[in-house]
């Protein structure tokens, strides 16, 4: 079973996997034994082995996400990554910025910060539920784009709603139109099929930490080979104007930062091979049809229809389903404290959802709770 090789306590019902990810107890003796390895010897570690191992890290992760290993960099964190990008960009006053109004709070506030520095414009452009069909949500979300647009800021997979976003046409459209395409892929790596090169995003920023299942603070930052010359680094350090020039000079300033914990950067590679040891596309459909199973009896429950088609064309592990609007805190707070039951509930354009993650280790029980656990509390509104 699945749930044994993980660390979360079995008292608990975790459906929130889509937060901060779980990671298996093989990739946690990994990131662990390059904790030790690296306190027995620091200096031959960072000093002589950080390139060597950076770049075998890189290398098996790009394969993983289909990229150049020297086309993307380790970040602690989606945000970061994106901070990185942001903070790096050109803008000037009057530009503006286009973004879903499905984006992650963070980086909402991360570009309003940079626009209002540079005089430019960040824009939430709605697109209202449900979603009925890819064109449709490319044309609404292109009909935002003006003569100002700079950048078109979208999510792979949103945080709120756990929406596929076609973000292949989208960044076709953009690159034609001369738009820089941003994409927040937090959610995307393990949870759907990624070949960045047939992607074709500009830049690319996704989490290792989550469906990817390595440990905490791995993330990568991918930029397309012609856009790498104007991103700067966050920290400025050895790397800048390097006297040892490795591959790029995106790697040589974003990879070296100063002293720094690097093992959640090598366990990627355990991660991705603890998702080949346990055939990790049947794991996935197997996680979509049990989604699939939660969606169907909440929304029995509840009476609300769905936010999209039932499709992997636009839900993965991932749901967001509508419930009653409460108060969506207390809630979530009387899930855990009164069932234990770990599952976010989302107040996003006034409405509520329980937006419910389906890892390997989730089973028919955990559904089977979830939906009892709502139907004795929505039931006493």
């Amino acid at each position: 079973m699945l749930r044994d090789l993980f660390l979360l306590r079995p008292d608990v019902i975790f459906l929130n996997h889509g937060s901060f990810g779980a990671c298996p107890r093989p990739v946690f003796a990994a990131y662990q034994s390059w904790q030790l390895e690296l306190e027995r010897q620091p200096v031959e570690f960072l000093g002589r082995r950080f390139t060597g191992l950076m770049a075998q890290a890189r290398a098996a992760l790009a394969g993983f996400v289909g990229a150049e290993a020297d086309d993307l960099v380790y970040v602690p964190n989606a945000t970061t990554g994106l901070n990185v990008v942001a903070r790096s960009l050109p803008l000037r006053p009057g530009d503006e910025v286009l973004a879903t109004d499905h984006e992650y709070g963070a980086l909402d506030r991360t570009w309003r910060f940079i626009c209002q520095k540079r005089g430019a414009t960040y824009i939430n452009h709605p697109l209202p539920l449900p979603w009925e069909s890819p064109e449709a949500v490319v044309e609404a979300l292109w009909s935002g784009v003006t003569e100002r647009t700079r950048v078109l800021f979208i999510s792979h997979i949103t945080s709120p709603t756990a929406l596929i976003l076609p973000v292949a046409e989208l960044a076709r459209r953009a690159r034609a139109a001369g738009i820089l395409t941003i994409v927040d892929g937090a959610h995307g790596p393990g949870q759907v099929d990624l070949d960045l090169r047939e992607l074709g995003a500009d830049i690319y920023v996704g989490n290792c930490h989550k469906w990817m299942m390595a440990p905490k603070g791995a993330a990568f930052l991918y930029a397309r080979r012609e856009v790498q010359e104007w991103l700067e680094p966050l920290v400025v350090s050895w790397g800048w104007q390097s006297e040892k020039p490795g591959p790029s000079r995106f790697v040589d300033e974003q990879e070296w930062q100063g002293t720094r914990d690097i093992a959640a950067y090598l366990a990627v590679p355990a991660a991705i091979a603890f998702m080949e040891e346990h055939e990790w596309p049947r794991v996935r459909e197997e996680c979509h049809a049990l989604l699939r199973q939660a969606r169907e009896e909440v929304a029995a429950l509840t009476g609300l229809p769905p936010i999209c088609p039932d499709s992997p064309e636009w839900t993965a592990q991932m749901a967001a389903l509508p419930v009653p609007n409460c108060d969506a805190a207390g809630l979530q707070r009387r899930l855990y404290e009164e069932f234990t039951i770990e599952v976010p509930i989302i107040s996003w354009g006034g409405r509520t959802f329980v937006r419910v993650s389906i890892q390997g280790y989730n089973t028919e029980a955990d559904v089977t709770a979830l939906v009892g656990a709502l139907r004795i509390l929505l039931g006493e509104r």
